[in-house]
């Protein structure tokens, strides 16, 4: 019988000790193949972030910050200039507005109350009404607000209800693709960002308050527009929101040229602190602020950093303790074999050969393991990064605003494009991939023939005569 097959017989040889062995080893090979899948996936998204994320720089009007502070608007002009800076790859100009609903605006004599305030992106004092009621209640806040800035001079007992202002974003380029601003649960883009439009894409939440469907329309100071496409931003300020290209946004505020913010994206990592001073430079510190996301990208890759390090410790751990499991099983079948051992040693047989015997059955047995495990880390990997990065996210995370608050209103309806370390955070994907799987499943093996090898060499070793005497 040759040395293969008789490795297969005995490591069925003891059915139910297989099953038990099998087991345990499934367990432990698919933890630690679940540990080296999220290891990777972390490993993946912090290259990811540093390579989208760390690049972006926002360009906000000088004193200005959403729709609150002064200075002066950006302008078209302004983007041409930090176009032509060395090493930025792309600039994309934004138009802030604040929508009020026209019933309600109507009702409060006109004024709009806040939502008809103008910012430093150089926004119409005057109010842009729409059909669209907002998707976040006023509560408390909302109220408190009102009454603090003032509304139509009516009583409080006859002021009719405050209506928080809907966020319109007028963007000069596709964002809805790379979830880096919103990601798109329907319909499609606005097509022609740099051109006048009637299309829309609405926040989902938005969208379910007015019963819109992508193809419905709607009215922005009595002019009908389309919803093209929804998004989900994640929040309930950034679902209240909806966006339109940037032609469009100037010609509702009636200023045409202007921008409320510019988002810059540095050609790579290395170039992001030269491409800032020189777009400060070339654009004036008395006419814009530059800025970084780098805080939250740091906060968010200082997590994650944490999160690959447990991740490879765990690997390691439960690589170990499976080969800790292999050598214990192969000793104990190997104190039971020393009889066969000897008789295998009195007709000539290797040492090398008996080594083979017991490495060859031990590996049937993690294979039999490796492919449970692999099914059990196929699984148990998602939740496990999930589990990981949320424990080690908590202290790392910005501060939570309450539904629908938001200090700053205005810029990205989804927010910042970078987000907050939170959102970074928790978009971490975990998919067990072959060749993770196939590099997880190579380590066993080679802990498992050294496992193997080691108690039968051992045993080998020991003369013909003494295994019989002993036997």
């Amino acid at each position: 019988m040759s040395v293969l097959a008789r490795s297969i017989g005995n490591a069925f040889r003891n059915k139910v000790r297989t099953a038990a062995v099998v087991a345990v080893l499934a367990v432990a090979i698919g933890l630690a193949l679940a540990m080296l899948v999220a290891n990777q996936a972390v490993a993946g998204k912090v290259a990811e972030l540093n390579a989208s994320v760390g690049t972006v720089l926002t360009v906000n009007p000088a004193g200005g910050q959403g729709f609150e502070g002064g200075g002066e608007p950006l302008t078209a002009e302004q983007a041409t200039s930090a176009a032509a800076v060395a090493n930025v790859s792309t600039v994309v100009g934004t138009k802030a507005l604040r929508l009020r609903n026209a019933e309600a605006a109507a009702a409060q004599g006109g004024t709009g109350g806040p939502g008809g305030q103008g910012g430093p992106g150089g926004q119409s004092a005057t109010t842009v009404t729409t059909s669209l009621k907002a998707a976040i209640d006023a509560g408390t806040l909302g109220a408190r607000n009102q009454a603090a800035t003032g509304s139509s001079g009516s009583s409080p007992a006859t002021a009719p209800a405050f209506s928080v202002p809907v966020t319109a974003t007028g963007i000069g380029a596709e964002v809805d693709t790379g979830g880096k601003a919103l990601a798109l649960t329907g319909g499609t883009g606005l097509g022609d960002y740099t051109a006048a439009s009637t299309g829309a894409l609405l926040g989902a939440t938005l969208a379910e308050k007015n019963g819109l469907t992508v193809g419905s329309a709607f009215t922005i100071n009595n002019q009908t527009f389309t919803v093209t496409g929804l998004f989900d931003a994640g929040t309930a300020f950034g679902n209240n929101a909806l966006y339109l290209t940037l032609p469009t946004a100037q010609n509702l505020a009636e200023l045409p040229g202007e921008l409320s913010t510019m988002i810059v994206t540095v050609n790579s990592l290395e170039n992001v602190d030269a491409a800032k001073t020189a777009l400060q430079a070339a654009l004036g510190t008395d006419k814009a602020d530059v800025s970084q996301g780098q805080r939250n990208l740091e906060t968010a890759v200082s997590s994650l950093g944490s999160v690959k390090n447990i991740s490879l410790i765990a690997f390691v751990a439960a690589l170990a303790t499976a080969g800790l499991i292999i050598l214990l099983i192969m000793v104990m079948l190997v104190r039971e074999r020393r009889r066969e051992i000897g008789v295998l040693k009195a007709i000539g047989a290797l040492n090398r050969t008996i080594g083979l015997q017991f490495v060859l059955e031990a590996l049937v047995l993690v294979a039999l393991g490796s492919v449970v495990g692999a099914a059990v880390a196929s699984f148990a990997s998602g939740g496990i990064a999930s589990a990981l990065i949320s424990s080690n996210s908590t202290a790392a995370a910005t501060p939570v605003p309450r539904a629908g608050a938001r200090g700053f209103p205005g810029g990205f309806p989804g927010g910042d494009p970078v987000g907050g370390a939170s959102q970074l955070l928790t978009s971490v994907t975990a998919s067990a991939s072959p060749g993770v799987i196939a590099a997880g499943i190579a380590a066993v093996f080679g802990v498992a023939i050294v496992g193997a090898l080691v108690p039968a060499l051992l045993t080998a070793r020991i003369r013909p005569i003494e295994v019989l005497r002993g036997e």
